[in-house]
């Protein structure tokens, strides 16, 4: 397998007629699904080319690890690093329509006047959603859930599960890596340290008391135990968060092929492992903007081979509050979802700042 290059390398490689012809190919992709051969390239370059000619691009392209051929016989189709470096560095991303964008504001602002936060959530979801034509999901933090334990199960030698119970009976499970020579006793010792502060606690509360207590807890415990403390309080990234989903159905439209249906079942499956999706979207939160996931670059899509678009949302102190956005096939409208997914975490932004 060619090894991934940076997009800027890439990019240095390809000539303007090489870019042309991988633009058409994945734009055929995107549009169809199907492999896009060299004599319909040949007929819709803006230059004139055989589709001899165009081949031998092809091949060049698909030397570079960007494309392949699906069959002997067959046109070609983007790969993953394809799609990460047309993403990268060849993506023209469009606007939201002005209808568009009137209909997701009237929406939003019906639906604050008229539900709490969750439902105002629900709505937007469903109708990006609908616009996407893909799954729509969103987590937020549930800032009034108040904790009641955490205990650690050892699963392996160098595993750990960290189990946090809520009083409101909500179980979030996290699996930790931790060093193999970590005794039994130093499970219980973190347990029963945690225990001793984050009880009737909301998450943010539990987190400051033992971020703040970091010192003492260091002189107070072994090493080993204090880092196990250290990686429970870090695996509460997503627990005590809320994860909507809506629009699956519509994941089921457009389907080119029997491969299309098994990568959908897979993707379904992605969509019940709740603190997967979760974590998936918190790697949105990470950074200003829509951030773009493709197929195996995470584990979560490693099966099925599908393609996130989120974005954060913040509240009236710019405070991450959650991330939104769409899942679906690695052959989404990247140029069109883009803008809207932005746009709908702005509304969204706005209501939970109040404003």
């Amino acid at each position: 397998m060619t090894p991934a290059l940076p997009s800027a390398s890439l990019l240095a490689q390809l000539d303007d007629r090489s870019r042309e012809i991988f633009r058409q190919i994945v734009d055929g992709y995107l549009a169809s699904g199907e492999p896009v051969g060299s004599r319909h390239i040949s007929r819709v370059l803006p230059m004139t080319l055989s589709p001899a000619s165009v081949r031998n691009v092809m091949q060049d392209l698909e030397e570079l690890g960007l494309v392949y051929a699906p069959h002997i016989s067959a046109g070609r189709l983007p790969t993953e690093m394809g799609l990460r470096f047309f993403v990268d560095s060849l993506l023209q991303i469009g606007d939201v329509g002005p209808q568009e964008r009137a209909r997701m504001q009237a929406q939003v602002e019906t639906a604050s006047k008229e539900r709490d936060f969750e439902g105002v959530l629900a709505e937007a979801t469903g109708l990006l959603s609908g616009l996407a034509r893909a799954a729509g999901v969103v987590a937020v933090d549930k800032a009034d859930v108040r904790l009641k334990q955490i205990d650690f199960v050892r699963l392996e030698r160098e595993r750990v599960l960290a189990i946090l119970v809520a009083e409101d009976g909500g179980v979030e499970n996290r699996v930790l890596p931790v060093p193999k020579d970590l005794p039994a006793s130093a499970l219980i010792e973190a347990a029963n340290y945690l225990n001793a502060r984050i009880r009737g606690r909301t998450l943010a509360e539990a987190r400051r008391e033992i971020e703040a207590a970091r010192v003492a807890a260091q002189a107070e415990l072994d090493a080993l135990t204090a880092r196990l403390v250290e990686a429970g309080i870090a695996s509460w990234g997503g627990a005590g968060r809320e994860l909507i989903v809506r629009g699956q159905a519509h994941l089921l439209e457009d389907l080119t092929a029997l491969e299309d249906l098994e990568r959908i079942r897979l993707l379904f499956s992605d969509l019940e492992t709740k603190t997967e999706v979760i974590d998936l979207l918190e790697r949105a939160e990470e950074g200003e903007g829509v951030r773009i996931f493709i197929g195996s670059e995470n584990k979560l899509f490693s099966l099925s081979g599908s393609s996130m678009i989120a974005a954060p949302l913040h509240d009236a102190n710019r405070r991450i509050v959650g991330a939104l956005g769409v899942i679906g096939p690695t052959r989404l409208n990247y140029a069109r979802i883009v803008p809207m997914v932005d746009y709908t975490a702005k509304l969204l932004s706005r209501v939970a700042g109040g404003g």
